[in-house]
């Protein structure tokens, strides 16, 4: 029985594909025939489309981790310090082993001393406090233009937020987000409703960050004046006639 090759088309591509060995014309499984580098007809996986929500979270996730690497670690964890003294409603020192610090209250601002009597009122609440040498935590945020540490100073309770509870400081706007802004933001309400401390008078008294800055406009004005008034008093200095001594002017 002839023993011959057997060629069929493929219906999808119009090319021959040649198949196995037929016996008295019963065709086997078609033997692998490689593609034509040539055909304009290869296959190629599809892609499947973008999920434009997961591209959008994973831009965010880089974002935030480079922002990580860039941002400063922080120099130290928190510490265990000593009172040393209290300098004003929203400042002490603190001893940490052999090195004294300045802490400034973060997220607050408390009455200048200059702010009579509210300035002097809120020391010493922060005074009855906390007595000198008690120990208190120091939960630190950041340092200051000043080089002062910037931290919630917890004691029996925060600090800082009880100052702005019982109305002998403001929540300060300017740093709030160092902190948690709801919890402040809610102390400084309850304060102004009941009328504690700096809200005694209708909408509160001046805020310290306006006060200081109102001083150092005034400061300014200052010595701009009397840089004007040194130059006309020089202005007004009789000259030496030419070539003659001093003594007879």
């Amino acid at each position: 029985m002839p023993v011959m090759p057997v060629a069929t088309e493929d219906t999808s591509t119009g090319q021959a594909v040649q198949r196995g060995w037929s016996i008295a014309g019963c065709p086997d499984e078609p033997a692998p025939v490689a593609p034509d580098p040539l055909s304009s007809q290869v296959h190629r996986p599809s892609l499947a489309p973008l999920d434009p929500i997961a591209l959008i979270t994973s831009l965010a996730v880089l974002s935030a981790l480079a922002l990580l690497q860039l941002a400063p670690a922080r120099a130290q964890a928190d510490f265990r310090a000593r009172v040393v003294s209290i300098g004003d409603g929203d400042t002490i020192r603190v001893r940490h082993g052999d090195k004294v610090e300045t802490i400034r209250l973060a997220c607050i601002d408390a009455p200048e001393m200059a702010q009579v009597p509210y300035g002097d009122q809120a020391r010493r609440y922060l005074q009855t406090r906390l007595r000198l040498e008690q120990e208190v935590t120091i939960h630190l945020l950041n340092t200051d233009r000043y080089g002062r540490t910037v931290a919630v100073v917890i004691g029996d309770i925060n600090l800082n937020l009880a100052l702005v509870e019982d109305g002998q400081a403001f929540v300060y706007p300017k740093y709030l987000g160092q902190c948690d802004a709801t919890e402040y933001l809610e102390a400084e309400y309850r304060a102004r409703r009941h009328r504690f401390g700096v809200w005694q008078l209708p909408g509160g008294i001046e805020r310290p960050w306006q006060f200081r800055h109102g001083r150092q406009q005034n400061h300014q004005q200052n010595r701009q004046q009397d840089h004007q008034h040194g130059r006309h008093q020089k202005d007004r200095q009789p000259s030496r006639p030419p070539n003659l001594p001093a003594g007879l002017i």
